[in-house]
């Protein structure tokens, strides 16, 4: 058995080797590409209709798949959109990047951005709609989001309330018409669709029928529910229709054979157990990636990767080295997709790639503003995650105070969970015997180490960690997590586990009597 596996391993390098080569050499005589990255604001990777959800329509995701490469295993850095979105820039873990590996506190300005990189490099760099938030990039000395420059001030008037009046495909637009002649772009389109809150009934005055929603294990078959999904995938369609302009923008100057598209999030949707939780509807997100000049179409791929790999491929594809590539303390941390991307394989090429991820302060949403702290190991079929603070709750303390000496109601304070109706149905019916079991997967307290078979438990709802015939996955990705954890120098597992309770928040916080 270990000599097979060393043969495969071998095998894989020589074709790795073989794929980078022919990489280097397309890129050594063709023009540097142009990048857009688009980037939905909490969406989970089911609901495309690329990906068989029949009660949305996103062409422009489509046709990127299609005309490109469509990763089945895409991987957000984070169940929350300030942190994950750090990663995507620095192109290291969110446990490494100190305060923006948190939410809503600061970005130190020694850990290079993309787009400045790709700026020093001749690049003309922007973004619309929402770069890296919340939290401050001001207080650590950069002049300005590390997103790049903003264009914002293109206006739309949006169909229901809940969605940004910010009109991004005609920022877009501004941004290519002052962007001087020849120069290559990255421009970052980040909606801020579908981030909550939306407008109660949108889908359905839509015309979207409740029937063709699939609603997730985790959550209750439920009219309220149902509806609440509509109205979230009616915002993805938002997000979606702005890209299909970019797009056309491109066609029509002739510039999209020459664009590395990538499209994705930056967690998973906003709902009960999804969103804030290293579970599969947390991180696993859409990724469709085309840049029709170099990259053979019409093909899925199956590789776990995570967005740590997306800023490799970026720098990569740019012909761009990180200047800090040597120094562990500032360096990437990714492997560049473009070797995959260039050749023509398809479904699984390597199956030892995992991808990682991992949260510490959502909200303010417990006593003296402390976190939630998770890191996660992702395989092709495993999903490990360790709770590094077994004795919080998970969603935030039940209780807050409504303002000072007077308590909110019980289940009023699950700021972990984006207020919604789905929450305040599950909330109102905490005692009823089937809603309250939905209530108590979200909120109830959980062991120091879960383990889930993707394969036949999606919707992550029976944790294998004890059971004696897992034991040997649980110790190997156990290993797995932990090697690579101290490796790349995740606090957690260092002296000072608790300097991210330390990281200032720039957001409201709120107050909650003392855990007891």
């Amino acid at each position: 058995m270990a000599a097979r596996h060393r043969t495969m391993k071998t095998a894989h390098f020589i074709l790795t080797l073989g794929l980078s080569l022919t990489a280097a050499a397309w890129a050594a005589g063709a023009a540097r590409p142009n990048i857009l990255l688009a980037i939905a604001d909490d969406q989970s990777w089911p609901h495309t209709s690329f990906a068989g959800c029949r009660a949305v329509r996103t062409p422009a995701f489509d046709r990127v798949a299609r005309t490109g490469v469509l990763f089945a295993n895409g991987f957000a850095a984070s169940p929350g959109c300030s942190p994950s979105r750090a990663s995507l820039l620095t192109g290291r873990h969110h446990w490494m990047n100190e305060q923006a590996g948190t939410h809503a506190s600061s970005f130190p300005a020694k850990f290079d951005v993309f787009p400045d990189l790709l700026e020093a490099a001749g690049y003309v760099v922007g973004y619309t709609g929402k770069g890296w938030g919340p939290g401050n990039w001001k207080i650590s000395g950069r002049t300005r989001n590390p997103a790049g420059p903003v264009f914002n001030d293109k206006k739309n008037r949006p169909p229901f309330k809940g969605i940004s009046s910010t009109d991004y495909a005609a920022n877009f637009a501004e941004f290519l018409r002052q962007r001087p002649p020849g120069r290559p772009f990255c421009f970052w389109y980040g909606a801020h669709e579908p981030h909550r809150a939306y407008e109660d009934g949108a889908g359905r005055r839509s015309g979207k029928n409740p029937a063709d929603v699939r609603v997730p294990g985790f959550l209750p078959d439920h009219p309220v529910v149902r509806s609440d999904l509509l109205d979230y995938l009616v915002e993805i369609e938002w997000f979606d229709r702005h890209l299909a302009r970019m797009l056309e923008q491109l066609e029509a100057l002739g510039e999209l054979e020459n664009t590395l598209v990538i499209v994705t999030a930056d967690n998973g949707m906003p709902f009960p157990r999804a969103k804030a939780n290293g579970y599969e509807y947390g991180i696993h997100v859409p990724l469709a990636v085309a840049w029709p000049a170099r990259i053979p179409g019409g093909r899925r791929i199956d590789d776990v990767v995570g967005f740590v790999d997306l800023t490799a491929t970026i720098l990569d594809a740019a012909g761009v080295t990180h200047p800090h590539r040597d120094d562990p303390a500032l360096a990437p941390v990714g492997h560049s997709l473009l070797p995959l991307l260039v050749s023509d394989r398809q479904g699984l090429i390597d199956p030892d790639r995992v991808a990682f991820a991992g949260r510490e302060r959502h909200s303010s949403s417990r006593h003296r503003n402390l976190g939630y702290p998770i890191r996660t190991l992702r395989t092709t079929r495993w999903l490990y995650v360790r709770n590094f603070a077994p004795d919080r709750w998970p969603a935030g303390d039940p209780q807050k105070y409504d303002r000072p000496g007077v308590l909110g109601p019980m289940h009023g304070a699950y700021h972990d969970i984006d207020g919604c109706p789905t929450l305040r149905l599950l909330t109102a019916h905490a005692d009823d015997p089937e809603l309250g079991r939905f209530l108590q997967l979200a909120v109830a307290k959980r062991p120091a180490e879960e383990l889930f078979d993707i394969a036949r438990d999606p919707d992550c709802l029976h944790n294998l960690a004890a059971d004696p015939a897992h034991r040997p996955v649980l110790e190997r990705l156990r290993a797995r997590l932990e090697d690579t954890l101290r490796r790349t120098r995740d606090p957690r597992m260092g002296p000072n586990p608790d300097i991210w309770e330390t990281y200032p928040r720039y957001s409201h916080i709120r107050s909650f009597p003392p855990s007891p």
